[in-house]
C-alpha cells in the first residue's frame, strides 16, 4: 500500500471476504507471506468484521455460499471461495466475478457417490432417469445433461450422505476429500466431476477504482499461492 494511502483518515480498508473451517485456516499461511496478521480467530470470536495487523486491510467472515455474493455487490474488494461455490454462483450471475488467482488451497473433488452395491453404470445409461440429492444444482444438473441422463434433484444443505441411505435418492453430488465420510455410512464415489480449490475472487469495481491499492496485494496472494502448490 502507499505510504499516502495509508495517511489518508479518510481512506476505506481493504475487505476481504473469507469464511470460517478449512478456507480460513489454509489462507492465514498466504496472509502471513503477504506480511498480513489476523488479530482475531472467528471460531472463538462473535466478531464478524476482524482487524489485521495493517490498518487497511480488514477482513468480514460469511458463510461460505455467501463470499460471492459481498464481493459481487461491493461489499467486499476481495474474497476467497471454493470453485464449487463459484461454479453455483456463476450459473446465476454469470461474469459477476474476477478470479484472478488459484489459491492452490482447501483441495478437494466434486463427486457423484452412491451406496455399495449400487449399479451406477447401468443407472447413467443415456436417457435413464436419476435421483440426485446434492446442494451443488448447477453442477449436478450440467454433468447429468452432458452425459444425456435426465435427473430429478433435491436440493439439500447438509447431511448428503443420509440420503441413498434412507430412499431419498439414488446418487449425491458432493465434496469429496479424504472419503472417509463416504467410507464410514457405507457409500463409494463412482465418478469425479471436477477438482477443486479455493480461488481469490475480486470485485470488478475495485479492480478499476482501487487498482494501486489492491495490486500488492493480488501481487502477494499470487506468490504465496505459488510457493504452497510448489511445496
Amino acid at each position: 500500500m502507499s505510504s499516502q494511502t495509508n495517511t489518508n483518515p479518510l481512506a476505506l480498508p481493504i475487505t476481504l471476504a473469507l469464511s470460517k473451517g478449512r478456507i480460513f485456516d489454509e489462507t492465514l499461511p498466504l496472509l502471513a507471506a503477504a506480511g498480513i496478521e489476523v488479530s482475531e480467530n472467528p471460531e472463538t470470536s462473535r466478531k464478524l468484521i476482524i482487524g489485521t495487523s495493517n490498518p487497511m486491510v480488514r477482513l468480514i467472515i460469511v458463510r461460505a455460499s455467501d463470499v460471492p455474493t459481498y464481493v459481487e455487490y461491493g461489499a467486499a474488494d476481495l474474497g476467497i471461495a471454493g470453485k464449487d461455490v463459484l461454479i453455483e454462483h456463476a450459473s446465476d450471475h454469470p461474469g459477476g466475478l474476477y478470479q484472478p488467482i488459484d489459491l492452490n488451497i482447501a483441495r478437494c473433488k466434486l463427486c457423484v457417490a452412491v451406496r455399495k452395491g449400487f449399479d451406477y453404470s447401468s443407472a447413467v445409461k443415456q436417457g435413464a432417469r436419476l435421483r440426485v440429492a446434492t446442494k451443488y444444482v448447477n453442477a449436478a444438473r450440467e454433468h447429468f445433461a452432458a452425459k444425456g441422463v435426465y435427473v430429478d434433484l433435491i436440493k439439500l444443505y447438509g447431511s448428503m450422505e443420509l440420503a441413498p441411505l434412507v430412499g431419498l435418492a439414488d446418487a449425491i453430488v458432493d465434496l469429496v476429500s479424504t472419503g472417509n465420510t463416504l467410507k464410514a455410512n457405507d457409500l463409494v464415489a463412482v465418478e469425479d466431476i471436477v477438482e477443486i480449490s479455493s480461488r481469490l475472487i475480486v470485485n470488478r469495481a475495485s479492480l478499476k477504482t482501487r487498482h494501486a491499492e489492491l495490486q500488492p496485494l493480488l501481487d502477494a496472494f499470487e506468490q504465496a499461492s505459488r510457493s504452497h502448490a510448489a511445496s
